[in-house]
């Protein structure tokens, strides 16, 4: 047992970790550290009874060892690509809803630039005083919700320059109260 003590105090130790080698060169990697183990123990010099325990032990120790950690990997796998397609559903979800509706929003504009242009070309088969009246009253309608709309935009437009503005003097409020406290 000392001649193997000595030994093992001779040769450096260098250890690998599973994440420092491939996954596919990692069996091969444990593989070759066991045999390397059984050999050293193999080598100790007593060829008795004992020394085939002692291997029989320590390669059960060994598959047991590897065993774990597979499996242990593996579970660590499973986790993040399940995190990582949760994530993406969610993702994918987000975007199909916001396609959605976009594509209502575009055909909702469609279907009132095609009433405003009915509207201000006028029917010329019909000439009654009743159908003037309510293609005016849908003109008027259609052309208070498009200059709305563009109103909502305009807003929107000034909004996010006024926020712009505003993060800017905060920037510089920040900074002159940084170098006041200095």
């Amino acid at each position: 047992m000392s001649s193997q003590l000595s030994h093992n105090k001779d040769q450096p130790r260098i250890r690998k970790s599973l994440s420092d080698s491939s996954p596919t060169s990692s069996t091969a990697t444990t593989k070759s550290l066991r045999h390397e183990r059984l050999s050293r123990l193999s080598s100790s010099g007593s060829s008795d009874v004992s020394n085939d325990t002692t291997t029989n032990h320590a390669e059960s120790y060994f598959s047991r060892r590897e065993n774990r950690l597979s499996a242990r990997k593996k579970a660590e796998e499973e986790t993040a690509n399940n995190d990582y397609k949760k994530m993406y559903e969610k993702a994918l979800a987000t975007n199909q809803r916001l396609k959605s509706r976009l594509e209502t929003s575009k055909q909702e504009l469609v279907m009132i630039q095609e009433q405003l242009q009915r509207a201000q070309k006028g029917r010329k088969g019909e000439c009654g005083s009743n159908m003037l009246e309510t293609e005016k009253k849908e003109s008027w309608s259609l052309k208070k919700k498009i200059s709305d709309m563009e109103e909502q935009v305009k807003v929107k437009a000034d909004l996010k320059m006024e926020n712009q503005r505003l993060k800017d003097e905060n920037g510089a409020l920040i900074r002159v109260i940084t170098k006041l406290s200095k």
